[in-house]
């Protein structure tokens, strides 16, 4: 099973990347290119353990469904989410935050195995698992962006 490891720098407190990453809004804004949007399940704010979202958005030209539930949660350290249903044949994302004396860093280790079997597995090699990077080193360019700014303030301050 194929697996990307991203590590991102973030100028900011752990919480405060814990909170950005598994905001709902800042989620889709970071995906706006392909019209990402929740379209069930917890659809705002900060999803919590044993919940479920249900994005809907257009990647390889096609309209996809992913339904993810978040497995493990322990804040402000881990969560996992896992698909419960789209196309991959399985996916499991960790995303883990590692406090340091300037900031945090944010480690992605994105897990997916494709359908198809070794037609999959070449697809995998060939394309989809550097297009799967640029999406997460989108996603968490923008949760850089506003951890290291005020614009954080405007999402988790009620």
């Amino acid at each position: 099973m194929p697996t990307i490891h991203l590590t991102t720098f973030i100028a900011a407190p752990a919480d405060r990347v814990f909170d950005l990453s598994r905001h709902i809004e800042l989620h889709k804004r970071s995906m706006s290119d392909f019209n990402e949007e929740a379209v069930a399940g917890t659809r705002f704010g900060l999803i919590e353990k044993n919940e479920t979202v249900t994005w809907k958005a257009k990647h390889l030209f096609k309209n996809r469904i992913l339904r993810v539930k978040i497995s493990e949660m322990i804040k402000p350290q881990i969560y996992i989410d896992v698909q419960i249903e789209g196309d991959f044949k399985e996916m499991k994302h960790e995303h883990h935050f590692k406090p340091c004396d300037n900031g945090t860093f944010l480690i992605d280790l994105f897990h997916f195995e494709s359908p198809y079997g070794i037609l999959g597995q070449w697809f995998n090699g060939l394309y989809l698992t550097k297009y799967l990077r640029r999406l997460l080193e989108q996603r968490n360019k923008i949760i850089k962006e506003y951890a290291e700014t005020d614009k954080w303030k405007m999402l988790l301050i009620k």
